[in-house]
């Protein structure tokens, strides 16, 4: 809609001011105002861009809510529902989530080193492109999430269900995986050096042109992993008991010293 502004409006305005009008001052007063920081905690709240670091939120009901852009570092959301919440581009650094639903929650580019999501339910969660390096996952549910392009470095994932989740592209190096649950996953161009995978069982994932320089898989079942070449096993690290796929053989570099590890 094409706005006009009054004579008299036009009279008490000076400089660019003059080219907006009434109209577009209107939407500058606006603008901002959807966020509603002062609001208490509950469903569908809009907290975009608000600070909230270091509060105690732990459970409360922040399903559906909008987080965007928002400042939560060292806030407690333990055991809080925050199912399909948006927490792209937030602050999560040192949050803590333990014990929370955050089903179809959104982290994309979100940054959060020392996030604690030990066991919280991230299924079908979206971490593209975020930046969770040295958190706990561990006992988490990210069966199904997307955590292609992400930087988890030195995170752990033990004993998390990783179910057909997609970390691609990922960064992961000395990342843990230690009793996690990895079928199906499309560990494809990510970087995995140095990575605990030990006696994990690696049916059908996908670890195509991934870089897995020194990474563990003594005791690992990687029989029928997608991908893998002689020249991804060579750098690695196993031992007498890993299984790999037909057509491969362990280099007599196995087992790895333990300074190499």
């Amino acid at each position: 809609m094409l706005c006009k502004s009054s004579p008299q409006a036009e009279s008490r305005m000076r400089g660019p001011w003059l080219l907006l009008g009434t109209c577009a001052i209107g939407v500058l007063m606006t603008s901002g105002a959807y966020a509603g920081c002062s609001d208490n905690p509950g469903p569908n709240i809009n907290w975009t861009g608000c600070s909230k670091a270091r509060l105690m939120l732990a459970g409360d009901d922040f399903s559906g809510s909008v987080l965007t852009k928002a400042a939560l570092s060292a806030s407690d959301f333990a055991g809080s529902s925050m199912v399909g919440a948006k927490l792209n581009e937030t602050e999560v650094t040192r949050t803590r989530f333990e014990g929370a639903v955050l089903s179809d929650a959104d982290f994309t580019k979100a940054i959060g080193w020392r996030a604690n999501f030990t066991k919280a339910n991230l299924a079908k969660a979206n971490f593209h492109s975020a930046d969770m390096s040295r958190s706990s996952f561990v006992q988490a549910n990210l069966a199904g999430a997307n955590l292609g392009k992400s930087e988890m470095n030195r995170s752990d994932f033990s004993s998390a269900d990783l179910t057909g989740a997609d970390m691609s592209r990922a960064e992961l190096a000395r990342a843990g995986f230690a009793k996690a649950k990895l079928g199906g996953v499309n560990f494809s161009l990510s970087n995995l050096s140095r990575a605990n995978l030990a006696g994990a069982d690696l049916d059908a994932v996908d670890l195509t042109r991934s870089y897995v320089f020194l990474t563990q898989f003594a005791g690992a079942n990687l029989a029928k992993a997608k991908g893998l070449t002689q020249a991804q096993i060579d750098i690695a690290c196993g031992d007498g008991t890993t299984k790999l796929p037909a057509g491969l053989t362990a280099p007599s570099s196995w087992p790895c010293p333990a300074e190499a590890e």
